[in-house]
């Protein structure tokens, strides 16, 4: 199975440009609000329709501006699962998830499909209760079962854990998990969480301002963002400008240091990318050892936040478990040091 999406969408100032194929697996789209994120499946769903471009799903056609095909939702064969999960208040949980197989005429088969679908999503109980009744953990397995009953061919989860109170996170974080990892089609799930992102899907699609930044494994997106904005996104807290010098160093502005880089360093290069646990105290003749000055540090449960100057200006974050830095305040190192497999180059994508 497959997605492909090429389409443009003009609203209120705004352009959405979302180019990007999916597999047969859970992919996030990893995102700042708005984005564009959540437009995109709405696009897909058919609920939106773009200006132009073509929607590909299993290389049947939902969407074709130039063929002028616009299939409605209901005969689209996608899930949506919108972020205050749209039950009705009016109907119980068997009702609502009933209202999943409304195409389906046999009426001991709708019953007996709603009854699997309620065993599957641990609903048996609660299923003569109305959505007031439960918690949003329940809301939210009715709000899937409902979808899921359809037997759709992509599934969409729009920021599916933002209505969820943080103690019921975890919780149904798993239970998502198991959901995508179960799947037989392919998902997508939107977020601007980037540990959700890479805890629940294989495959990543980075947005911003419109567009797609960045597609790949989760992995090799988070070890190569390739532009500060897709670093910033994933959570690189240390981009630093540069100047390329070769294919593997660069300088620092401002404050004249070389780093080295395993990484190949392009011609459009412009800034370094350094992870805040990628960094370790150093000697000062030490390969890409950098001079620093402490300006704070917060302590957490399990480690320690520390933000040092740069000469030039720069800042540089560290963040180092307590267990390597077993101390009641932490020390000052004077020189920090990157691995130069750990340093990103990247480019400053415009738009």
């Amino acid at each position: 199975m497959s997605l492909e999406v090429h389409i443009e969408k003009k609203l209120n100032g705004f352009t959405l440009r979302s180019d990007f194929t999916a597999g047969n697996t859970a992919t996030a789209i990893l995102g700042a609000s708005g984005c564009g994120k959540s437009m995109t499946l709405r696009c897909i769903a058919g609920i939106v329709k773009p200006d132009k471009g073509r929607i590909l799903l299993d290389g049947r056609v939902l969407f074709d501006s130039e063929q002028h095909i616009d299939l409605p939702p209901q005969q689209r064969g996608v899930g949506l699962l919108f972020q205050n999960y749209a039950l009705f208040p009016n109907m119980t949980v068997e009702q609502n998830i009933l209202c999943g197989l409304n195409a389906e005429k046999d009426r001991a088969a709708r019953k007996a499909r709603c009854a699997e679908m309620l065993r599957a999503m641990r609903l048996e109980e609660l299923a003569g209760r109305r959505p007031a009744e439960l918690s949003g953990g329940q809301q939210q397995r009715t709000a899937l079962a409902r979808i899921l009953v359809g037997r759709p061919r992509l599934l969409m989860l729009d920021e599916p854990f933002s209505a969820l109170d943080s103690y019921l996170r975890e919780e149904v974080e798993g239970e998502v998990g198991s959901l995508l990892a179960g799947f037989e089609g392919t998902a997508l799930l939107v977020t601007h969480n980037r540990d959700e992102a890479y805890r629940l899907c294989r495959d990543m699609i980075v947005m911003d301002s419109g567009r797609v930044l960045r597609t790949g494994t989760t992995k090799a997106v988070f070890a190569d963002p390739r532009s500060t904005a897709a670093a910033r996104l994933t959570g690189c807290k240390n981009i630093l400008p540069c100047a390329r010098v070769d294919a593997h160093t660069v300088r620092l502005t401002g404050c004249e240091c070389l780093l080295h880089l395993a990484a190949e360093v392009s011609e459009g290069c412009t800034a370094v990318g350094i992870r805040a646990h990628d960094l370790a105290p150093c000697a000062a003749e030490a390969l890409n050892a950098l001079p620093v000055e402490l300006l704070s540090a917060s302590e957490n449960p399990f480690d320690w936040n520390l933000i040092f100057r740069l000469p030039g200006g720069s800042r540089l974050w560290w963040k180092v478990s307590k267990t390597t830095l077993s101390m009641a305040e932490p020390a000052a190192p004077a020189c920090l040091a990157a691995l130069s497999g750990s340093i990103m180059p990247l480019t400053d994508v415009r738009a």
